[in-house]
């Protein structure tokens, strides 16, 4: 009898933990279902020459029916907002960068934490308000960590500095294009931010909050925000496209109490 109440304590222990990693899909590996784009330039909901698509269960963002990319900067935003969470996916750089993409955009992607709301963006506004997992993928030789963040329209801190830099690099080794990488990002409201890379912590920042002067540099409408410096505790997340074909699979979520 004392072995067997052992036996049910220790799975009425285990119970919680195991709904504690209650991952659910939120990309289905067969279409967009779940998820609208913004292009840059092209109402929302506007696939723009179907930078976004499915195929054999990846996301790909292509460019492969862009003649030239003129300022199309692309998010494919899920629909539905969080605040605490975890979000996991793999990624890999593939083909060439697309003419007329900026350098600075070679192998260079991200995925945006706590965005603004979809319809609040406007029709020429280049990235969303919120913070950004920057995704890079460095050449043979080149030093280029990923899991960076910048911060399109919000300020942080780290380790209790406020930083005003745009993107602040992390400590990630350096993985080359076509190589698949593990990324994951702990998202507790606007307290705390970690990002993972093959399941090593590489950055971790703190005080996400909204940065009203920067707006006018994206495009965005002052209005949709507001006017101080407010904590950014939710938002939506969005996969980006910046002019360099990218990949991504198994895309998961975890919300957190």
């Amino acid at each position: 009898m004392i072995r067997a109440g052992l036996l049910a304590m220790a799975l009425a222990a285990a119970a919680p933990a195991a709904a504690a990693e209650d991952w659910r899909p939120i990309f289905n590996g067969r279409d967009l279902s779940g998820w609208i784009p913004k292009v840059n330039h092209r109402p929302l909901g506007e696939n723009w020459r179907d930078t976004f698509r499915v195929d054999d269960g990846v996301l790909r963002v292509s460019y492969d029916r862009y003649e030239v990319f003129k300022d199309e900067f692309a998010h494919l935003i899920y629909r539905t907002p969080l605040s605490s969470y975890r979000l996991r996916f793999e990624y890999r750089f593939v083909g060439p960068q697309t003419p007329g993409a900026p350098a600075w955009a070679v192998r260079n992607s991200g995925v945006m934490l706590h965005g603004q709301a979809p319809e609040t963006m406007s029709l020429d506004q280049s990235f969303p308000v919120s913070v950004e997992a920057q995704l890079l993928g460095g050449a043979p030789g080149e030093t280029r960590p990923t899991g960076n963040v910048c911060t399109p329209g919000v300020t942080i801190s780290i380790a209790g500095a406020p930083r005003r830099e745009h993107c602040l690099s992390s400590a990630s080794p350096t993985y080359p294009e076509g190589e698949w990488v593990r990324f994951e990002a702990e998202v507790r409201g606007g307290r705390l931010v970690r990002h993972r890379i093959n399941g090593e912590v590489v950055m971790e920042y703190t005080d996400v909050r909204l940065a009203p002067a920067e707006y006018a540099q994206l495009g965005a409408d002052p209005s949709a925000f507001p006017a101080e410096a407010a904590p950014l505790e939710s938002g939506y997340i969005s996969l980006q496209g910046e002019g360099h074909p990218i990949e991504f699979r198994r895309i998961e979520v975890l919300e957190l109490p």
